[in-house]
């Protein structure tokens, strides 16, 4: 026979089992449907791309939303996954309490209804018994339904983590199409205006003698001839001070005279990023080198202003041609590396955490007048 007494102290000691999830299941799979959603956006604006009339443009722009919508469904991914693990452990730490609150519950519902009100202390005690299961069985519902609304959770993470790496993979393909698409675009762009003549001797010359980036960037002033006949956009670089876009997608991890392990300090940025990644220029300027210097890998010298020498170093392909003039925006180049597969990239991510795909680095340097600016007084970093 089974007492009212024995559910009572059974399902007293069943409660208080599992951490709530809040809005945490439609937070992950809502960020993860708009990365999704953005993704096919990009692949729609990649077809009207062909079409377009200012083709490099309109592939910037497509490769852009490629580089958000893959980093956004990278992060929902991720956060999938630590979602589910979270669940995971907390059934495997509280798994004693739960097979005590599944007995119960399996008990409960095997057992008649007349023997759950019988109490060997007669009436009194089954009255007792009566009002206890009362208060516990609201709370025991509680928990059985956070149980199962979890188990539904689990369930729904790993079918969108399903759907989410084919996305993915069709994602990486389609922004590898468009960088190469953009590639081709630009080396036939013709309509850029020229407004500097290059000096390949003394060019040469300098990059022979530069034993520093500050002598390269003086240097630079004597290396070509202004076409004062070239128009160009007027807009001060000064009144954007604090508002310029990053050049790149990424996260700021050495800030200006920070040292790195090597103890050097460098008075720009330094910024992780994944493979691949497009550069761009946060503001109009004329191309003033474009190569390899030093040992900062491919490196695209920019001037943006009378005085202004933007530096943008450790790329692995760059566009364009020097004395061109960009608009702001215009793509520069390609960081290094290679794209990793999306079954690879799903795990690293999910077990080393979002940075460990960032592994190419971009050095991000401001000059005026030769003198090094602080990036923190002119960019806006992404959230």
């Amino acid at each position: 026979m089974i007492r009212a007494a024995v559910f009572a102290a059974g399902l007293g000691l069943a409660l208080g089992l599992l951490p709530r999830g809040g809005t945490a299941q439609a937070d992950t799979a809502g960020s993860a449907q708009a990365a999704m959603e953005a993704l096919r956006a990009a692949g729609a604006s990649l077809e009207q791309a062909e079409g377009a009339r200012n083709r490099v443009a309109a592939l910037t722009e497509t490769v852009r939303a490629y580089e958000a919508g893959l980093a956004a469904l990278r992060a929902g991914l991720r956060q999938a996954a630590i979602r589910e693990r979270a669940i995971e452990e907390a059934f495997a730490s509280e798994s004693e309490r739960l097979a005590r609150l599944l007995g119960v519950l399996q008990t409960i519902q095997a057992a008649p209804a007349t023997s759950l009100l019988l109490h060997p202390e007669g009436p009194v005690g089954t009255v007792r018994s009566g009002m206890i299961l009362a208060d516990v069985t609201p709370a025991l519902a509680r928990e059985a339904a956070d149980l199962r609304r979890q188990l539904v959770e689990i369930a729904t993470l790993r079918a969108l983590q399903e759907a989410a790496l084919g996305r993915l993979e069709d994602g990486l393909q389609g922004v590898q199409r468009a960088r190469t698409e953009l590639s081709k675009a630009v080396a036939n762009r013709t309509d850029l205006p020229q407004r500097l003549v290059s000096d390949r001797q003394a060019m040469e010359n300098l990059l022979n003698s530069a034993d520093t980036l500050e002598t390269f960037a003086g240097g630079l002033l004597s290396t070509a001839v202004v076409d004062s006949s070239v128009a160009v956009d007027s807009a001060d670089i000064a009144s954007a001070q604090g508002r310029l876009d990053m050049p790149v997608l990424g996260r700021v991890i050495r800030r200006a005279n920070e040292a790195d392990a090597a103890g050097v300090r460098r008075p720009g940025w330094v910024v992780a990023t994944r493979p691949l990644t497009l550069v761009t220029t946060p503001w109009p300027a004329t191309i003033r080198y474009l190569g390899p210097l030093l040992d900062y890998g491919e490196v695209a010298v920019l001037e943006p202003g009378e005085g202004f020498f933007l530096v943008l170093a450790g790329l692995g392909q760059v566009f364009g041609k020097i004395g061109e003039v960009l608009p702001k925006g215009a793509p520069v180049g390609l960081m290094g590396g290679a794209e990793v597969a999306p079954d690879q990239a799903f795990l690293i991510s999910t077990a080393e955490g979002g940075g460990a795909e960032a592994t190419e680095t971009l050095y991000i340097e401001l000059r005026r007048n030769g003198e090094p600016l602080d990036p923190d007084d002119w960019f806006v970093e992404a959230d």
